[in-house]
């Protein structure tokens, strides 16, 4: 609620104190930074706007547990503003303030950007725009209970990104009037520091056209920044998010103005100087609160003193390691689908069935990105709860970072498109805040406990042959292997609807981390029985008996080809074996490459299987037996893509229908 105007401008007072304690706090993390570095004209233009947020009395963070449900969340989307968060975390108490020297250093926690190795941050940022998408995905699941807001800082830079209006779009068609978007337009960027890269549009009208509540301030001081968040935390919501656009500049609050850059190395003489300037300017700010506060009534004075005395003590770090969570999906399973081993399912159809029953565990969401009918997902979800089942539209980037919010926030998420519409930059930044969660869990003193790892699906439709005639950009031939390098991300290659269930099964168990499940689109057979239990890095054999002079390695669609291959073979008296990999196998691998059999990798891609098994037999220095790759690899092994054409006609151009294969085989153990 609006405070009465004597107390209003008592407050402002006290947070143009709390700005330059911040300010200095900032400053010192710089002096004994490992690199005497500092991002400081994002820093300092964003510190009015984040201290008016922390100290006014409008966010509710629980720092004693940063992963309590029901608080209210925090991105900072703009992640080169990391130092004045720091300072804000390291005074609020998340952490100690001694985790502020050394930084950016490798044996500190507290990096170029934030992450969620450093207590309280939930995701791992940087200057990509992605950060708004996250926060809009913690604004919907604030939206039930227990409700809560969400606020995330922006850059005008990071506007020019294309994922903050997949955000922005979705938010209003969503009525997300619990997310409050602070947008620092600073009026510079890394190249120019003085002026953005090309000219930037009116933000107030942008925003304001996609239907969002935006105000407009001068955030080279308190006032406006804090009429505006308070008009946003009191006052009536009306189904519009909310756009602060806080007009500043970069390096805004620093005496010099070397700091009006975009990164700097600050040397000692400069670093004494300006620090004593803001020990100057916080006196002066202290002294005229101290007159203020002789002028006003009794009852603002103590209301006043009490304040000043919550933001002026130097809080300890109060955030501990979190209580674990139960990430296993409740559910039953006789009431999963039953699957006739004579009858073809496509992927979509089980997909479907099983999330009806696993969905009925409220901690199970999936987005989709317009091709909701292609994974079965939001039909699945939405049978149980529709809230739970969401769809991005064409909007690939802004639909996996929302499934990171959930995921963040303990969901079990799953998102879903195509497989090359996958965002490579948004997927790696994903793993890396991954990472630093699995990193919090294992360090001594690492405040995140077992179960807080993000358990977040890809699921990854049309793969290999499976798009047929959409076209070369559908084409899932090369996802697999450039997706291999991602760091922390579990492959799975799907090759039967029994085998899907199991996965499912298997990654609803909980703690699974980032899973890339590739399905096929078309129905297919069934190869597996009902007993048949998922273990990521095991492989299956199909076929194979102790004669048998090659075994195909093969996974997804063309295991079916492979088992028709064998069949062939044998017909001409050359026993052939079939082992489905759906994940890597090293063990399998290894004991295929000493066996002095042929093996064939045969694939629909660019050689998932195949150039794992050459890392692995040089990793353990191994010498391969006998081998053939067939794959979509050109003949002189290099990537290309694959265009239009029936299933049948894709087989025959790549030499990987049944017979072709078997006409390889034959010939390679003839050889």
């Amino acid at each position: 609620m609006a405070k009465p105007g004597a107390l209003r401008r008592g407050i402002l007072k006290l947070l143009e104190i709390k700005d330059s304690e911040i300010r200095i706090l900032t400053l010192e993390q710089c002096r004994d930074a490992a690199d005497k570095g500092l991002h400081a004209g994002g820093a300092f233009s964003a510190t009015i706007p984040l201290v008016a947020l922390f100290y006014g009395g409008f966010i509710d963070p629980d720092i004693a547990d940063p992963t309590r449900p029901g608080q209210d969340m925090f991105v900072l989307s703009k992640g080169h503003a990391v130092a004045a968060l720091a300072s804000i975390y390291a005074d609020i108490g998340y952490f100690d303030r001694s985790l502020l020297r050394n930084s950016r250093s490798w044996s500190s926690i507290l990096n170029g950007h934030p992450g969620p190795v450093l207590p309280g941050i939930q995701i791992a940022t940087g200057p990509m725009g992605q950060g708004l998408s996250v926060a809009q995905g913690f604004a919907l699941a604030g939206r039930n209970s227990p409700k809560f807001d969400s606020y995330t800082v922006t850059g005008d830079g990071e506007l020019q990104e294309g994922t903050i209006w997949e955000a922005v779009m979705f938010a209003a068609q969503k009525h997300l009037d619990n997310l409050c978007v602070l947008v620092d337009q600073n009026n510079g960027q890394l190249d120019i520091a003085s002026r953005m890269v090309f000219p930037m549009p009116c933000l107030e009208d942008v925003f304001t056209a996609f239907g969002w509540r935006v105000h407009s301030v001068d955030a080279t001081q308190y006032d406006g920044v804090y009429a505006a968040l308070e008009e946003f935390r009191y006052g009536p919501r009306n189904g519009q998010p909310t756009a602060i656009i806080c007009h500043g500049q970069k390096g805004f609050g620093a005496c010099s103005d070397f700091l009006n850059k975009h990164k700097v190395v600050i040397a000692d003489g400069l670093m004494e100087q300006e620090l004593a300037m803001q020990r100057l300017r916080r006196e002066a700010r202290l002294a005229d609160f101290e007159r203020y506060r002789e002028k006003v009534d009794t009852d603002t004075r103590a209301e006043l003193d009490a304040l000043a005395q919550t933001m002026g003590r130097e809080n300890p770090a109060v955030t501990a390691r979190v209580p674990r969570r139960c990430k296993a999906i409740r559910y039953d399973p006789a009431a999963l689908p039953k699957i006739d081993p004579k009858k073809e399912y496509a992927s979509s159809d089980i997909v479907t069935a099983a999330m009806k029953v696993f969905a009925r565990d409220t901690r199970v969401v999936s987005i989709d990105a317009d091709l909701a009918t292609t994974s079965g997902l939001e039909a699945g979800v939405a049978a149980v709860d529709q809230q739970r089942a969401l769809n991005a539209g064409v909007a690939e980037a802004n639909m996996m970072s929302m499934g990171e919010a959930f995921a963040a926030l303990g969901h079990n998420t799953w998102v879903s498109t195509f497989c090359p519409f996958f965002n490579w930059q948004v997927l790696r930044r994903i793993a890396v805040g991954h990472q630093e969660r699995l990193e919090a869990m294992e360090a001594p003193g690492g405040w995140l406990n077992e179960g807080h790892g993000l358990d977040l699906t890809f699921l990854a439709t049309g793969p290999d042959f499976e798009t047929r005639t959409n076209g070369a950009t559908h084409m899932g031939n090369d996802d697999i292997t450039m997706f291999d390098g991602v760091g922390h991300l579990k492959i799975v290659n799907v090759s039967c609807p029994r085998q899907l269930l199991a996965v499912m099964q298997w990654i609803m168990a909980g703690n699974r981390g980032l899973v890339y499940v590739r399905v096929m689109r078309t129905a297919s057979a069934v190869l597996y029985g009902e007993d048949l239990t998922f273990e990521f890095g095991k492989s299956w054999e199909l076929r194979g008996s102790p004669d048998d002079v090659a075994v195909i390695v093969t996974s997804g669609r063309a295991v079916h080809e492979a088992l028709a291959a064998a069949e062939h073979c044998a017909a001409h008296g050359v026993p052939v074996g079939v082992i489905d990999m759906p994940s890597v196998d090293e063990t399998a691998l290894l004991r295929f490459a000493e066996s002095g059999k042929l093996v064939v990798f045969a694939e629909q891609n660019n050689g998932f299987l195949w150039q794992n098994f050459a890392r692995t037999l040089l990793r353990h220095r191994r010498a391969p037996g006998p081998t053939l790759a067939l794959n979509t690899l050109t003949s002189d092994g290099k990537p290309q893509y694959i265009h239009s054409g029936l299933y049948e006609e894709l087989l025959d151009a790549f030499q990987l229908a049944p017979a072709q294969i078997a006409a390889a085989v034959m010939k390679g153990v003839n050889a």
